[in-house]
């Protein structure tokens, strides 16, 4: 069964989207087909150029650059987001796909993880 996890919060600031991509990277070590999906803030996420070290974190980009090195299918990004927040395919990493249709979406996966 194909897993979706989605993710909706900015990449820093807060823990419980690095959990939700930690059982991302768990799923797929254990060979379990899952794919990213982020939403709202969440599309910050795969953002080029981070600079996290300003707030003394960790950058995510790099974990999403080597997501499919690890097995997970893809990562997608929600269009009006990306929109809202003057993303597109010049300013995503590399792989990114854009969704416009999240109901669409949402439905092929045989588990959704939704934030919470």
């Amino acid at each position: 069964m194909h897993t979706l996890i989605v993710i909706d919060c900015a990449p820093y600031g807060s823990w419980k989207g690095r959990e939700s991509l930690d059982m991302a990277f768990s799923l797929a070590a254990f060979d379990q087909p899952v794919s990213l999906l982020f939403i709202d803030e969440g599309v910050l996420w795969p953002k080029q150029g981070q600079q996290a070290d300003a707030i003394d974190q960790k950058s995510v980009e790099k974990n999403l650059r080597a997501a499919s090195i690890f097995g997970i299918e893809s990562i997608m990004a929600e269009g009006d987001a990306c929109q809202r927040f003057g993303l597109d395919s010049h300013n995503l990493i590399d792989g990114v796909s854009q969704v416009d249709d999240l109901r669409h979406t949402l439905s092929r996966y045989g588990h959704v993880v939704l934030p919470g």
